[in-house]
């Protein structure tokens, strides 16, 4: 049995410092972009290196990796309510190459993202077969 998403726990943290409230909404309002850790420290207010200890400090998880989660969930949603290709997926989840997304997809959900999207839309047609 799978345990509650640690970047939606993360996010309810956030929520508690300002400097980390601040950068939750830029990483929402950014996420299909890439996102630089010193962007980051900067909205924060911070030095980057300084940045990621605070960050880790106060949410107990590292920002790439609170981000990854972020991007997986974007990916999930987008699967649940758009007929993405998977490449589109990626990219439009901030994921900058495609390897990288499927990777990340499958540790956080325990399946790829077309089998993912088998399960919530089983009569959904995928863009990445050719027509018949």
């Amino acid at each position: 049995m799978r345990q509650s998403n640690p970047a939606l726990v993360v996010n309810r943290v956030l929520e508690y410092y300002p400097r980390l409230r601040a950068v939750a909404d830029y990483v929402g309002h950014h996420l299909d972009r890439h996102i630089a850790l010193t962007d980051v420290a900067r909205v924060a207010g911070l030095e980057r290196k300084y940045f990621s200890t605070y960050f880790h400090s106060k949410s107990g998880i590292r920002f790439t990796e609170w981000l990854r989660q972020l991007r997986v969930n974007r990916a999930k949603d987008l699967i649940e309510h758009e007929d993405y290709s998977i490449p589109r997926l990626a990219f439009a989840s901030g994921f900058r190459d495609l390897r990288s997304f499927e990777r990340a997809f499958k540790r956080y959900v325990g399946m790829s993202p077309s089998v993912y999207r088998t399960a919530v839309r089983p009569n959904s047609k995928s863009r990445n077969l050719s027509p018949p």
